[in-house]
């Protein structure tokens, strides 16, 4: 059988053509094995076929032998944290994160909630669920229903020092996805600790018809509602997350969403204000501000590849306390060098509160000096040929080509990095400037133009 729901870091499908109970268990059978015997916990999301196929994984795995550890409904980063909490021997998410209605998948890990490698566990995993033959004979493993959500929030909550936070009011946007319990484990948490906050809930129960629009803060019409909602509830700040909850996104005051890099930049210096020195690791897309400000607060800026498991890979190289995405993935040395949509949030509002000015204050700053156009996605026939004829177009007139992801063209006054997508038929483009919003516009409309044109 030929496993198409298997991507470049983890397993999505079409629900009934290329991902379904039977393949499910496929893919459990094919994890005890490639893991190695010991603990596996496993994990699903608020849509309405996870506990289905959680449930089938959960018979793959325990066929061959594993002792499964069920949390249920949960987050991904839960799986992280107890996989690693727990010292278990991989785990299993099953979500589809922001995608549509009729997809799902499962995000994997191994030992320490490492990512599985690309190149050879998770190629020997596919391997192994596509022949679905195993020689030696296994005696089944257990699974036990086990509740480790309040061992997580309490290692969320002591990153923060809840008596120094607040006053401040929040606008938490769930997306009727499964962010919601945990962050009130959470703010009961800091709340405890005296912390003063005020806390209006948006969408915050989970629901599988998700009647509020599929939880994706990227999509426009998701935005409008949060940012509409701290406007109404003259909130400080608003907090939105995707289906699983891995990514969160933040709007100031005025309701505006606020770009990804400058969340990175921002999280950056208050790494740097704890460990003076330390390597902070980013992605190549957009670096002006981040790099800037961690030049400024004495730090190393060590760009990595786009994706978890090279973000991942690159903290434990260099011991980087903080790993950020313009996506809104934010990896923690502290969470085992995992992403959490959670961390953020509770560090963001130490800041706030120890700054006391209001976000689109921090934000303002970073914004003028180092313009972006945000991500533009293009689809296209080729995106990787259509990547080196733009690149050929523009390569004599850069000052530096780099090939770490996709392309980043560095010019006198404006930088892009142009990539095809490793999960989506898109070629993506990254444009930003040195304080010249005109020149930006302008640049963005060259590289569309070279990207539409015909080869």
């Amino acid at each position: 059988m030929n496993l198409s729901c298997f991507k470049a870091y983890d397993i999505r499908g079409i629900l009934g053509e290329t991902l379904d109970d039977a393949i499910a268990r496929r893919i459990g059978r094919a994890f005890a094995e490639t893991v190695g015997p010991g603990e596996v916990v496993v994990g699903h999301d608020a849509r309405a076929s996870s506990p289905g196929l959680a449930d089938a994984l959960i018979s793959g795995l325990t066929e061959r032998g594993a002792s499964v550890v069920d949390i249920g409904l949960c987050g991904t980063e839960e799986v992280y944290f107890a996989t690693g909490h727990r010292a278990a021997a991989g785990g299993v998410m099953v979500t589809a994160s922001h995608n549509p209605i009729e997809y799902n998948g499962m995000k994997l890990v191994g030992r320490s909630s490492r990512p599985l490698d690309p190149a050879t566990e998770l190629a020997a995993l596919k391997a192994r669920a596509e022949t679905d033959v195993y020689a030696e004979r296994r005696d089944p493993g257990q699974c036990r229903r086990i509740d480790t959500r309040a061992d997580y929030a309490d290692h969320v909550a002591a990153l923060a020092a809840p008596g120094a936070i607040g006053p401040l009011r929040l606008v938490a946007n769930a997306g009727n996805g499964t962010a919601g319990a945990a962050f009130d484990a959470i703010a009961e948490r800091l709340s405890a600790g005296g912390a003063r906050l005020e806390i209006v809930r948006q969408h915050h129960a989970p629901d599988p018809t998700f009647p509020n629009g599929i939880p994706n803060p990227l999509l426009p019409e998701n935005q409008g509602q949060t940012g509409a909602r701290v406007v109404a509830e003259d909130a400080d700040l608003g907090i939105a997350w995707d289906g699983d909850f891995d990514r969160c996104f933040f709007f100031d005051e005025t309701g505006a969403i606020v770009p990804g890099e400058i969340v990175v930049a921002i999280l950056a210096e208050a790494a740097l204000r704890l460990e003076p020195g330390a390597a902070i690791v980013h992605d190549p897309r957009v670096t002006g501000a981040i790099e800037a400000t961690i030049e400024a607060a004495a730090g190393r800026a060590v760009p990595a590849k786009t994706g978890h498991a090279f973000l991942k890979a690159k903290m434990r190289e260099t011991n980087a306390p903080y790993g950020g995405e313009m996506s809104a993935h934010h990896y923690f040395r502290e969470f085992f060098y995992c992403d959490s949509g959670m961390i953020p949030w509770v560090l963001l509002i130490g800041i706030l509160s120890a700054r006391q000015v209001p976000l689109s204050e921090l934000v303002a700053d970073l914004r003028g000096r180092f313009p972006s156009s945000g991500e533009i996605n293009f689809k296209v026939g080729d995106p990787q040929a259509t990547m080196e004829r733009v690149v050929k177009a523009l390569a004599a007139e850069a000052r530096d080509v780099d090939r770490l992801d996709g392309a980043s063209l560095s010019f006198d006054r404006w930088r892009m990095n142009i990539r095809a997508s490793n999960t989506e038929p898109l070629l993506r483009l990254n444009v930003e400037t040195r304080g010249d919003a005109a020149l930006l516009a302008e640049m963005v409309t060259k590289v569309t133009g070279l990207i539409a044109a015909e080869a």
